[in-house]
């Protein structure tokens, strides 16, 4: 890409310095040159063939508003005009594919748009095409992909992380200027922290869910991968909002502050307090270079006067196994419905629904889905449901009550996004329990239903391969433009961090 983040593709786009069409093209040439090299990133799948004539009018219309003295006035209407954007393969954009990264999907089209796509375009921004995933958004690495791993761009050896791996990664190696993920339990901050980006989870209900496959409905949200907190701040704020179409969206309070983020100064930093688990810094496994880095950004607190306390919150320690029973339950039984009669695959040797079924999902769903299906019919089973599941939801409960009692007294959780940066390809894919794992510090964020970034906070040393790692700053639930401030006054004493590579 030409240029890293919103406002100067704006301002180029306004002097006439950039036209959105090369902007589009630009992309789809990297794209293109990308996957005919010898280790290609897989981030994109395809780019949309409307792409390139959406670009052309958004050319048209800022022609018309430069010739009649009204470009200020058209921006302030459509603030993303002209800016093209990377979609997960699991988000309907109206006539194009969706298949979630999944055989059993394959050749499906999405009918109509998504909420936050409708919203998106109608700020002015262009659906580039569609980014790899897990499939069904269940996993850690876009290992568990029909089409292959999508690969880090950092260093191509190691996996992008998951399961939004695919817009981050592209994000990353400047493919798009801003992506949309998903997250149940981290699959947006993780593949960030692994790229080298910003990745935003909302509170849950403040981005509709309305046209994104449901993988843990109680869970999922949409996420936002980009180079800086403002990006994601200005993308942000065309897209919050109730939505008719979905009963469990909301709106943010001071969503007008996202507009115009302003960085918090060093006197507004001073007077936070901020709140480190105790459990997550007795983790094992968790890696030398990343608690290093994490030192870095506590110190960086500390030095502008913020108060840090540890504290001790035993119920996080039951956190990735609430989340688990919880999330496969959902995801057994949101899965059901692709059966090779509505939609998507269809597998029919004419031998009865049920040997339509099973021959259906047993070809269409790939290894990682079917032990996720398999062990969430498991815990819904009639011997088990009342038990199991019940727990599972009695610790969320508590979890979410003793989040809400931290954040009166606390302004952020300070914690690492994940206890290892990025790993090599193949190397935890045959280990579920090991993958599982990554998750450990990004769960909580998702039962309690709160918000959360993960910043580009440092590397590893070169012995480890100077990968990428991130820190997250964790918010009370509707508390998006707090945490985005603080981002972008890390972002701001630290330039260009988000943008690994130039």
């Amino acid at each position: 890409m030409t240029f890293f983040n919103i406002k100067d593709t704006v301002k180029a786009l306004k002097e006439g310095t950039v036209t959105s069409a090369q902007l589009v093209k630009e992309s789809i040439d990297t794209f293109e040159k990308d996957k005919a090299s010898a280790l290609p990133l897989n981030a994109f799948l395809e780019m949309y063939d409307d792409a390139v004539s959406k670009a052309e009018e958004a050319d048209k219309e800022i022609a018309e508003a430069k010739a009649n003295g009204k470009l200020d006035e058209l921006f302030e209407k459509k603030p993303l005009l002209g800016l093209p954007f990377a979609v997960k393969d699991n988000i309907s954009v109206k006539g194009h594919r969706l298949t979630c990264g999944s055989k059993i999907l394959e050749g499906y089209v999405a009918p109509y748009n998504a909420t936050v796509i409708s919203r998106l375009e109608a700020s002015g921004a262009i659906p580039l095409g569609r980014c790899n995933q897990d499939e069904f958004a269940m996993g850690s690495s876009t290992e568990y992909s029909c089409y292959g791993a999508t690969r880090n761009p950092i260093n191509r050896e190691y996996v992008s992380g998951g399961s939004s791996g695919g817009p981050a990664a592209a994000v990353s190696a400047n493919q798009a200027l801003f992506g949309l993920g998903t997250e149940t339990g981290g699959s947006v901050r993780l593949p960030a922290s692994y790229c080298g980006i910003y990745g935003l989870k909302t509170t849950y209900g403040v981005l509709s869910r309305w046209g994104v496959v449901a993988y843990g409905s109680s869970l999922d949200q949409v996420g936002l991968l980009a180079h800086t907190p403002d990006d994601i701040a200005k993308s942000l704020a065309v897209m919050v909002g109730n939505d008719m179409y979905d009963d469990t969206s909301a709106d943010l309070p001071n969503a007008e502050e996202l507009s115009n983020l302003a960085a918090y100064t060093d006197e507004e930093i001073a007077k936070l307090k901020v709140a480190i688990p105790k459990q997550f810094l007795e983790t094992e496994g968790m890696l030398s270079d990343v608690s290093a880095v994490f030192e870095n950004v506590k110190n960086w607190l500390s030095s502008k006067g913020a108060k840090i306390d540890v504290v001790d919150l035993p119920i996080l320690d039951a956190s990735i196994a609430s989340y688990y029973v919880i999330a496969l339950s959902e995801a057994a039984s949101n899965l059901s419905r692709f059966d090779g009669i509505r939609y998507g695959r269809r597998v029919d040797n004419g031998q009865g629904y049920d040997e339509l079924y099973v021959q259906t999902r047993s070809e269409g769903f790939g290894p990682e889905v079917k032990r996720r299906i398999v062990i969430g019919n498991y815990v819904l089973s009639e011997q088990f449901s009342g038990d199991t599941y019940k727990k599972g939801m009695t610790v969320r409960a508590k979890i979410q009550a003793e989040m809400a009692k931290l954040f009166e007294s606390y302004d952020i959780v300070l914690c690492p996004t994940c206890p290892t940066p990025a790993f090599k390809l193949g190397q935890k894919v045959d280990s579920p329990l090991e993958m599982y794992l990554s998750d450990l510090f990004t769960t909580f964020v998702n039962l309690a239903r709160i918000t959360s970034i993960s910043i580009p906070a440092g590397k590893t040393t070169e012995a480890s391969g100077s990968m990428p790692v991130g820190i997250q700053f964790a918010g009370a639930m509707f508390s998006e433009v707090k945490i985005l401030k603080l981002a972008q006054a890390w972002e701001n004493e630290h330039p260009g961090c988000g943008i690994p590579l130039k």
